[in-house]
């Protein structure tokens, strides 16, 4: 089936590059040596993850020695969180967002349980943020600011510039998820009020399994990870070369195509979403549809699961996701969209697509074509439609007994 699948899933994962395949392939075959090692075999090696970071320090506006290699974005998250604090013993306060990614959220739950304190800013219908909110929440003993740039589920992007200055303004360190961000959004760290930024590669091209955090010089660093003394002691462990590569390649290939791919995939996005508003009747766009990352589309189709519109798409061959997330035999809907404020009509029936430069015009065209037609058919055997008071009534119960 993959040969022909219709792949509009791309802030869950993207297709690795074959530049990219290409790149790293020398490195799990002929140059296997380690990049620590003093001989020529492993120095030409280091030479190569050098060069990486140099790539990739490029693709986000910063020093190749402010480049970190990690395992990925959950990682990356959890490393900057926690160096933040270590670095601030005596500061135990978080400011973060209700709209984060499990990497973030899960995290300061558990650092609750640690005794810090943990502010969890709302978000509006758009999924913006209230900076007023922000700036009073920030105190004395605020170690922290960990919001993403933009959004995975609904492509809305902060004003991360803005909140920066405001958070520094109160003396606390300022981390940023970017792993949505990187490579739609144009990066430069240099004039950034950024101190921690997260990435991570099967986002952009790259294989699973790599990812990097960028840290501005001068701040300080506890690892996570030690070990060896790999890259200047902020992360132990021998380099995942092929992965650093790989990196490396795909982010220079990000740079390369950023402005003109950005333009294409927002001018599919458009079609594809303004095509299924005129012609499937009762549904939305959540988020905010002004500023967004320009691959992504999120709507809310009334009355019906969202589940089952993934299901009759999965076979026309076409991958999407689903607002939504079935969870012990329950439909729980996303912390995302529950924030905003979605109705419960709207909340259910949410789907995300989200395009690539490897997405093409006909993709769009099959899309648009095979929507109307499984809306109406769920629609036709939705009971919702037909009692809405009573499914309100049904799903307020639910969420109450959570």
């Amino acid at each position: 089936m993959h040969n022909n699948c219709i792949y509009l899933d791309n802030n869950a994962t993207t297709k690795v590059d074959p530049q990219v395949v290409e790149a790293m392939l020398p490195y799990l075959t002929e140059y296997y040596g380690n990049p620590s090692s003093m001989h020529t075999f492993g120095g030409q090696v280091g030479k190569a993850v050098l060069e990486a970071r140099k790539q990739v320090g490029a693709l986000l506006g910063a020093n190749e020695s402010e480049i970190v290699f990690t395992s990925g974005g959950t990682e990356g998250d959890n490393a900057a969180i926690r160096a933040a604090l270590l670095a601030q013993p005596d500061k135990r306060h978080i400011v973060t967002t209700q709209v984060e990614h499990p990497a973030v959220l899960t995290l300061c739950k558990q650092l609750e349980k640690q005794g810090y304190t943990v502010t969890y800013l709302s978000v509006n219908r758009q999924g913006q943020l209230d900076l007023d909110e922000l700036e009073a929440s920030l105190t004395g003993n605020t170690a922290l600011v960990s919001i993403m740039y933009a959004n995975n589920e609904t492509g809305t992007v902060f004003p991360i510039e803005e909140i920066g200055l405001r958070v520094k303004d109160k003396g606390a360190l300022f981390h940023v998820d970017a792993v949505q961000a990187v490579g739609k959004i144009p990066m430069n760290m240099q004039t950034s009020k950024i101190d921690i930024l997260t990435m991570s590669g099967h986002k952009i091209h790259a294989p699973k399994g790599i990812g990097a955090l960028y840290v501005r010089r001068g701040v300080r660093f506890r690892p996570m990870i030690i070990g060896g003394g790999q890259q200047r002691g902020r992360r132990g462990g021998t380099e995942n070369v092929p992965g650093v590569i790989a990196l490396g390649k795909a982010a220079e290939l990000e740079l390369l195509h950023l402005e003109e791919a950005t333009a294409r995939e927002k001018r599919m996005r458009d079609r594809l979403e303004q095509a299924l508003l005129a012609t499937i009747p009762d549904c939305e766009v959540n988020g905010d549809i002004t500023q967004r990352l320009p691959n992504t589309t999120n709507i809310g189709f009334k009355y019906i699961e969202g589940e089952a519109i993934l299901l009759m798409l999965n076979q026309k061959g076409i991958c999407a996701s689903s607002g939504s997330a079935c969870s012990s035999g329950s439909l729980e809907p996303s912390h995302v969209l529950r924030a905003m404020g979605l109705p419960y009509t709207t909340l259910h029936g949410s789907i995300r697509f989200s395009l690539c430069r490897y997405t093409r015009e006909a993709e769009i065209d099959a899309v648009i074509e095979v929507m109307p037609g499984i809306v109406e058919r769920l629609r036709a055997l939705s009971p919702f439609k037909s009692d809405e008071a009573g499914w309100l009534q049904e799903q307020e119960q639910v969420l109450a007994h959570r």
